[in-house]
């Protein structure tokens, strides 16, 4: 298996980018250098290191030189692009967050026990909601992570009013915790931070699975 550093995978790239897969390009080193932001004798060597490997084909002209992607060639690029598809393929993944138990300050449980979200929680995520929430402490790592969940579908559980006052929508996920099904919360109208998350499942959390404050846990969220 042929391998080759960043530099001339780079430069390969480049050259398939213009078409060098499907036919000789006209290239020069000085253009070449530009679109890669290097200069002219770096884009000659990165030529010659992707001929000597068999990568790319030359041949010069009276108009000037033509550069071809090689079958070999093709076959780096097209492992690399299976590189990035088991990176970003988003089918059977999953995130992992973790952090410890914290108390929380009573909110969960009153908006949980409201007949409104009960039902709609019911509906959308498949359990009826145990009135109270998980609260979690995100570890640092996995603030970032959770900042990548924010890019998944959420579900929207739509707000509602009464005679008394407007109560607001919120959004919520799907996880797991220990297999049992979760899902975290979050309130529409409040700015949550980034490293509490809250989540509720059919069944009390903390009892089910002997958890107190300060106690890790890991929580689980699948995407499809």
């Amino acid at each position: 298996m042929v391998t080759v550093d960043a530099e001339d995978t780079l430069c390969l790239k480049r050259i398939a980018a213009m078409g060098g897969c499907k036919g000789p390009v006209r290239l020069s080193t000085q253009s070449l250098g530009e679109q890669l932001g290097i200069s002219q004798q770096t884009a000659s060597r990165r030529l010659r290191s992707l001929e000597t490997a068999h990568l790319i084909s030359r041949t010069t002209e009276s108009s000037g030189q033509f550069v071809l992607v090689t079958k070999t060639g093709e076959e780096l690029l097209r492992r690399e692009f299976s590189e990035y598809c088991k990176i970003f393929d988003r089918i059977g993944g999953h995130y992992v967050l973790t952090g410890s138990v914290i108390s929380g300050v009573g909110e969960g449980r009153y908006y949980m026990s409201i007949p409104h979200y009960q039902e709609k929680f019911t509906e959308l995520c498949g359990f009826s909601p145990y009135p109270g929430t998980l609260n979690v402490k995100l570890n640092p790592q996995s603030v970032l992570v959770r900042k990548r969940i924010d890019t998944l579908e959420w579900i929207t559980v739509p707000g509602f009013s009464d005679e008394h006052r407007t109560f607001g929508e919120a959004h919520c996920i799907p996880c797991r915790i220990d297999n049992i099904p979760c899902a975290i919360v979050v309130p529409g109208r409040t700015h949550y931070p980034e490293d509490i998350i809250e989540v509720i499942s059919g069944v009390p959390l903390r009892g089910t699975l002997g958890l107190s404050d300060n106690d890790n846990v890991e929580v689980e969220i699948g995407y499809d």
